[in-house]
C-alpha cells in the first residue's frame, strides 16, 4: 500500500470514529460524553474536536472524573470498614 492510500484510509478510518462517536453520545451530558469516549481510548485532543470544545475543558473534565470516583471508592472503603466492626 502506498502512502498515499494509507492517508486516504487513515482519513476514513477517523470520519467512522467520529460518526460513531456522535451517535452513541446523543442525549447525553457533556460529562457522560466525555467519560464515553475516554473509556473507548479516545484522547483528550480528539474528544474535544469530536464534541467542539477545548481540550483543556475535556481534560478538565476527565480530571473531576477521576477525582469523584476515587472519593466514590474511599467511601465505599470506609462504609464496608464499619460493617466490619
Amino acid at each position: 500500500m502506498t502512502n498515499k492510500e494509507n492517508n486516504i484510509l487513515a482519513n476514513k478510518l477517523d470520519t467512522l470514529i467520529r460518526l460513531v462517536s456522535i451517535a452513541i453520545c446523543q442525549n447525553r451530558t457533556q460529562k457522560e460524553q466525555i467519560s464515553l469516549l475516554n473509556s473507548a481510548g479516545i484522547g483528550p485532543k480528539v474528544i474535544a474536536e469530536i464534541l467542539d470544545t477545548t481540550p483543556n475543558n475535556v481534560s478538565v473534565t476527565l480530571s473531576g472524573l477521576r477525582k469523584s470516583k476515587r472519593k466514590q471508592k474511599q467511601h465505599v472503603i470506609h462504609l464496608r470498614s464499619e460493617n466490619i466492626e
